[in-house]
């Protein structure tokens, strides 16, 4: 039965369309496969060098990742996420697979430390692991080994505690988010459960994680600042339900304590007239504990007040990172590389986490464009729909997820993004992955994880899309995989020639959680944010000099200084970011409204919004290349999908199959040297041929590719050469 939707779906890819046909329902169907086998024309996993580890650790040289030998290592990887990280024994050859073929060389395993996931549901506790939950990421790993993929393993994400483990008030305490960092028993429960992981053996390596050298990195926490938690109020201990979702002020008892570890570090940092002065002016006693500052009051104290609070909570966040770290590595014998955690609230200076970061092997950052808004019913609580903008981001350069992320790179150390996505539905998402992996080459990261392959098992899913950040049934990000890992992962783009440094002083890393929203993200009055478009950025010190005046910088038409990135928003709705280099090339945006184009690559399009790559699969220039890859995508929507009025939400979701936008219009591929003869094949979801290639007739302008009868998100291009 598969096999006959699997065919009668490829059929209506091969079938006439109207442009006419406007609503999603009358788009083709196109699903993404997890096929066991098939070769794929599209198979970018030369660019990986299996098996994963295979010459011993990745190590940080010259503040970047690099193989045992010394050579450059990027990272071009994707989440798994609970029940998603652990898939059957009989789907984990097939999902290693497909990721392989699109350019993924690492998985970032998320959501381990969960009921349904690693710990086992029945127990009281939350300290025995699943032994059949273990066999399957032991599985998953291997089979990601063996075709060089990396692993990413996360410790503390979303654990919540019962009452065998022990903890105080653990109804009350949901995630634990901020208290992870001061509270001895939860503490604890984390280096057991790390020691638990680390050293269990995979019969099918033979080796302990924690001498696995196919584990790249090894990430303590996620989304968990002590600091922020301060600077949003979570800190309060004013509970009055019982936390249901992923932030959440700490219980009472918490908060008691943490006020009582600030008031026993006082003394040793603050003059005894000064304290006595501060309890004075909080209207306690001589006597009295002083009360920590809340977010209101931030305003109406002095900067050694603010920033002594500040610094306390520096202190232990640092000292937590210091302190697991030296535990991972002398107790427990780990041998990858430490992240502590990752800067992911750009509304908040995310400069004091940073500088604790900063001391491990890596830092790391998440960012999301326009990450769902969710809402709930006023009457029950429960989640009843969600809210986006629904806007472009190439419309708004300054605030794009490359600029945003560009602020928390550090010199001297790798620069990972372990979570990012422009999540479903939005309409403009075929501009995320190949703007940011173009960028990230250009400031010269070292990882892109995308957010997430899925939250089950991938080749168990219906053919839709069932989540806001699942790539696994999208037909358009995970055609793109493949072009970004060409992008990013090979290097096509190159690294800025200029990287713009920055230093910070100790109190202005402090004070920069006091200023205003307005700030965002950079938090750094007078910072342009076109810099990150136009050259590289790195954080060069949290103790030095305050940076100087920066130079002014254009806004709208914004060249990086290699000459190769043109990011073009001259007004609302005329975005476009163009790729132009010898191996890789790309138009992304507004395209019909704009008549630029690349050395190889020229479009004639009519859809409004759409994003095309072009990169050779053979090493070689696209102009001299005997091989292509072109993918050429617009949005995607599940069948009966159905938007409300504004278009900011979904009223209904839909069903299978997803469907996709037909970009329609003419592609010309222009300057192919000694080009004879060029054939295109279309793909199906699977990466597999749809149908018999298409042969493009010569023109005065090039070889012409006309986008019809056959509609699909990517082809493989063939040119045949003259001798």
């Amino acid at each position: 039965m598969n096999r006959i939707v699997a065919n009668a779906l490829a059929l209506a890819c091969l079938l006439p369309f109207s442009a006419a046909s406007l609503g999603e329902d009358a788009w083709p169907p196109f699903t993404v496969g997890w096929p066991t086998g098939g070769a794929s024309p599209a198979d970018v996993s030369f660019l990986l060098s299996a098996p994963a580890g295979k010459d011993g650790f990745v190590r940080v040289k010259d503040g970047h990742f690099v193989r045992p030998d010394g050579t450059r290592l990027r990272i071009w990887g994707i989440n798994a996420t609970g029940r998603g990280a652990l898939p059957a024994t009989n789907s984990a050859p097939a999902i290693a697979a497909g990721l392989a073929r699109r350019g993924i060389n690492c998985v970032r395993f998320h959501f381990l430390d969960t009921t349904w996931s690693l710990l086992a549901a029945k127990k009281p506790d939350t300290r025995t692991f699943d032994p059949k939950a273990l066999e399957r990421l032991d599985r998953f790993v291997f089979e990601l080994k063996q075709r060089g993929i990396y692993t990413d393993l996360n410790l503390n994400v979303y654990r919540t505690y019962k009452a065998g483990d022990g903890v105080r008030d653990h109804e009350w305490l949901g995630l634990g988010k901020g208290a992870t960092y001061f509270d001895g028993r939860l503490i604890e429960l984390q280096r057991e459960y790390a020691r638990q992981l680390l050293t269990h053996t995979n019969s099918l390596t033979g080796r302990a994680y924690r001498n696995e050298p196919a584990v790249a990195l090894i990430e303590f926490v996620n989304e968990n600042s002590l600091v922020e938690s301060w600077v949003q109020n979570r800190l309060l201990g004013h509970q009055t339900n019982k936390p249901s979702g992923t932030w959440s002020d700490i219980p009472p008892s918490y908060a008691a304590d943490l006020t009582k570890q600030f008031n026993a570090w006082l003394p040793g940092h603050v003059a005894a007239g000064t304290l006595a002065q501060w309890r004075q002016d909080a209207g306690a006693a001589a006597d009295a504990l002083l009360p920590r500052l809340r977010k209101e009051q931030f305003g109406k104290v002095s900067p050694e007040r603010f920033q002594t609070e500040a610094a306390f909570y520096m202190e232990l966040e640092n000292n937590f990172f210091r302190d697991m770290a030296r535990f991972l590595r002398e107790e427990v014998g780990a041998a990858s590389l430490f992240v502590g955690n990752s800067d992911h609230g750009h509304g908040v200076s995310g400069y004091p986490l940073t500088a604790s970061m900063a001391q491990l092997d890596a830092v790391d950052g998440h960012i999301y464009w326009q990450h769902p808004n969710y809402l709930s019913d006023p009457k029950t609580g429960k989640r009843a729909g969600f809210s986006i903008a629904n806007t472009p981001m190439v419309d708004d350069p300054l605030r794009s997820t490359p600029v945003q992320l560009s602020r928390t790179a550090v010199a001297g150390k790798p620069y990972t993004v372990s979570e990012v996505n422009h999540p479903f539905p939005n309409e403009f998402a075929c501009e995320g992955v190949p703007v940011l992996a173009a960028y990230a080459a250009l400031q010269d990261w070292d990882g892109i994880f995308w957010y997430t392959l899925a939250h089950d098992d991938a080749t168990a899913l219906k053919d839709e899309v069932q989540g806001h950040f699942d790539f696994a049934k999208d037909p358009v990000k995970m055609s793109q995989l493949a072009a970004g890992a060409l992008i990013f992962l090979r290097g096509d783009v190159r690294p800025a020639r200029r990287v713009a440094t920055r230093t910070y002083s100790g109190g202005q890393v402090m004070e920069s959680l006091r200023l205003s929203r307005r700030e965002a993200p950079y938090f750094t009055p007078g910072f342009p944010l076109s810099l990150p478009l136009t050259h590289a950025v790195r954080i060069v010190s949290f103790n030095g000099p305050p940076t100087g005046a920066f130079e002014a910088m254009p806004t709208h038409s914004i060249e990086s200084d290699t000459g190769e990135l043109f990011w073009d928003a001259r007004g609302q709705g005329t975005g476009l970011v163009t790729v132009d280099t010898p191996h890789s090339q790309a138009l992304i945006g507004h395209v019909a409204k704009h008549a630029r184009q690349t050395k190889n690559l020229r479009a004639e399009i009519q859809t409004p919004f759409c994003a095309i790559t072009l990169g050779s699969l053979d090493n070689q220039p696209v102009a001299s290349a005997r091989k292509l890859l072109l993918t050429v995508t617009a949005r995607a929507a599940n069948s009966g999908m159905v938007w409300n009025a504004k278009r900011t939400s979904l009223e209904a979701w839909g069903t299978a199959p997803t469907r996709i936008e037909p970009v329609q219009g003419r592609i010309i591929l222009t300057g192919l040297d000694q080009a004879r003869e060029i054939r295109a094949q279309p793909l199906d979801g699977a990466g597999h041929p749809l149908g018999p290639p298409l042969p493009l007739p010569r023109t005065a302008g090039g070889w012409g590719l006309a986008l019809g009868p056959v509609f699909t998100t990517w082809l493989t291009i063939a040119v045949d050469r003259q001798l």
